[in-house]
C-alpha cells in the first residue's frame, strides 16, 4: 500500500484521512475481480467519515446493546478489525450493513469508520432497498 502526504501552507483546513488498499485477494482497486452488480472494480478499503454514509434502511430492530458496548471497548482497545460494507452509487455512500459497528463508532465520537467500498449501478441500489 502506497502512502501519501499533502503539505500545505498553514490554512486552517477541515480535511479527512482517507486510505485505501488493495482488495483482499491482492488485485488492485479498479483491476479485474469485478464485484456483483457492475459498477467494476473489486472493494477498496477506504477510512470514511460517518457523516458521509447514508443508511437508507429504517431499523426494524433495535441493535444489542451489549454487542454494542462489546465493540466500543474493544474498538477503543485495537481499532475496528472488520470494516463495514459500503456501496458507491454516483458518488455517495451507502451502508447496508454493520450496524452494530456503525452505532459504536457513533457513541464513542469518532469521526470516521473503516469501509469496505464497492462501486454499483442505480439499479444496485434499487435491489438493495427492496
Amino acid at each position: 500500500m502506497a502512502n501519501f502526504v499533502l503539505q500545505v501552507p498553514s490554512i486552517r483546513l477541515r480535511s479527512f484521512t482517507v486510505s485505501a488498499s488493495s482488495s483482499s485477494n491482492g488485485a488492485p482497486p479498479g483491476g479485474l475481480g469485478s464485484s456483483s452488480g457492475g459498477g467494476g472494480g473489486g472493494p477498496v478499503i477506504v477510512e470514511l467519515p460517518l457523516d458521509k454514509i447514508r443508511r437508507p434502511l429504517m431499523r426494524t430492530r433495535s441493535n444489542d446493546a451489549s454487542k454494542v458496548q462489546q465493540l466500543m471497548d474493544s474498538i477503543s482497545e485495537i481499532g475496528l478489525q472488520v470494516p463495514i460494507d459500503v456501496l458507491e452509487v454516483d458518488g455517495v455512500y451507502y451502508g447496508f450493513s454493520g450496524c452494530h459497528r456503525y452505532e459504536a463508532h457513533q457513541r464513542l465520537g469518532l469521526p470516521t469508520i473503516r469501509c469496505k467500498v464497492r462501486r454499483g449501478t442505480k439499479e444496485t441500489l434499487r435491489h438493495h432497498l427492496r
